[in-house]
């Protein structure tokens, strides 16, 4: 898997309670189903103050590895690399 960091992407999440993790990214006409969490870093307790607090989610979908950030300043989602694959 080698990510390629592209410039962010505002991206629309489905969301599973129950597991705690994102199920499905969308954005412009592409639908990515996430197939694993590999890794999550949260900032929320303790993040930078030009920034804000940030979740990120390395996440493995049916089209390869993506980084999927969640901003809770803007309160959006946002795809910030993905698998060249992909």
């Amino acid at each position: 898997m080698a990510l390629v960091a592209i410039n962010p992407i505002e991206a629309r999440v489905r969301w599973d309670r129950r597991a705690g993790r994102p199920v499905e990214v969308a954005w412009a006409d592409r639908s990515l189903v996430v197939r694993g969490l590999d890794a999550v870093r949260d900032e929320l307790a303790a993040y930078p103050a030009n920034r804000g607090p940030r979740i990120t989610f390395v996440i493995e979908t049916d089209a390869g590895g993506a980084i999927l950030v969640y901003d809770g300043r803007r309160r959006r989602w946002f795809v910030e690399a993905i698998d060249q694959a992909a």
